[in-house]
């Protein structure tokens, strides 16, 4: 029994351990800065969207991967990931592209549904994950909301 209680003893130990030295890290913060139409036809569009991400960390986040999902009024409208690697730096932003496929004439019915109502204001709402390269940490889901007015102001 006295074995036992020592090698839990020492796995308290040792995880308490490792809490203390784990680094602390505070989530990104991403925003949409640029959408620009690239090209498609009628059925599907291809946007470049330029995000921002601001570390507030002291260290470099280097991002491998990164995808997003656009939602309109409730509603997935696109999708798409960054086309290659980049690095955040430490208490810094970074700005990249992601290429992003949409559907005009799902986003439209959306748009559609919703011109008569009184406030003519859709919320969207911008999801995804970067995938990074650190041993502590593998991935930073990121979500954003936001609205547009249908009359342009």
């Amino acid at each position: 029994m006295l074995p036992r209680a020592a090698l839990l003893f020492a796995f308290s130990v040792l995880l308490a351990a490792c809490s203390l030295f784990a680094p602390k890290f505070e989530k990104p913060d991403v925003s949409v800065v640029g959408v620009r139409l690239v090209g498609g036809n009628l059925l599907q569009q291809n946007f470049r969207v330029t995000l921002k991400v601001h570390n507030p960390n002291d260290r470099v986040i280097p991002v491998s991967r990164l995808t997003a999902d656009l939602r309109v009024a409730g509603e997935e409208v696109a999708s798409g990931e960054s086309s290659q690697a980049f690095s955040v730096p430490a208490q810094g932003d970074a700005q990249f592209d992601v290429m992003i496929t949409a559907n005009l004439a799902l986003i439209l019915t959306q748009l559609a549904k919703h011109k008569d109502m009184p406030s003519n204001v859709i919320a969207y709402d911008v999801t995804g994950v970067a995938s990074l390269d650190l041993p502590f940490l593998r991935s930073v889901p990121f979500h954003q909301t936001g609205s547009f007015s249908l009359d342009g102001g």
